[in-house]
This record gives C-alpha cells, sequence and structure tokens, in this order.
C-alpha cells in the first residue's frame, strides 16, 4: 500500500509541474518519502497511506516529524543545488485512492 501510495502522490506533483528529485530518500536520520521541486520551491513529502483519511492523519507522531526535518537538514547538505527560495514540509494522507496534500504540515520552531 505504501509504494502505491507514494506513486498516487508522485504522479500529482508531477502534474502540477514540479520535478520529483528523490523518492525514498535515506539518511541517517531517517527515509523521506519523496522531494519534489519546481523552480520557486522544494518540499519534503512525507506520505501517510491508512484505511481511512482520519487514520493517516494521525500517524504522523512529533518523534517523526522530528526525524524528518533532521533528515531533511541531511539531505540539504548533500545535495546543495537541490537549495530553492523557498522549502517546505507538506504530508500527503492517502486513503482508498484518493489524496489529501496538507502544505506546510511541518515546521521548525
Amino acid at each position: 500500500m505504501g509504494r502505491e501510495a507514494e506513486e498516487l502522490v508522485a504522479a500529482g506533483w508531477e502534474k502540477r509541474g514540479f520535478c520529483v528529485l528523490a523518492r525514498r530518500l535515506r539518511t541517517s536520520a531517517g527515509e523521506i518519502d519523496l522531494v519534489v521541486a519546481n523552480e520557486e520551491s522544494l518540499v519534503f513529502v512525507e506520505v501517510k497511506a491508512r484505511r481511512s483519511m482520519a487514520e493517516a492523519a494521525y500517524a504522523l507522531t512529533a518523534r517523526q516529524q522530528a526525524r524528518l526535518l533532521e533528515a531533511a537538514g541531511q539531505a540539504l547538505a548533500a545535495h546543495t543545488h537541490w537549495q530553492r527560495a523557498a522549502t517546505r514540509f507538506d504530508v500527503a494522507l492517502v486513503s482508498g485512492g484518493r489524496v489529501e496534500l496538507i502544505e506546510d504540515a511541518i515546521r521548525y520552531h
């Protein structure tokens, strides 16, 4: 279910004019499901697929969010050419073939 959800989400980003830079990017802090970009923005995307949208929404814990932020920092250090004017962290909730995108869902505090 996870890979199919990631493919569905990646296709949606491509339709919006974004390029998929990485899928399942592994760092020592953890894995980033998708990294997408256009000329202005770099977006780290966490994909959560569950039987219902509510289950998907509650699947991202505070600990996972912290690991995602750390992993993104490592990814940016390793891929300096990915730098864009704007960087954000989105969450894509997937259930029953439907995708709900929450933009700017995770922030540095």
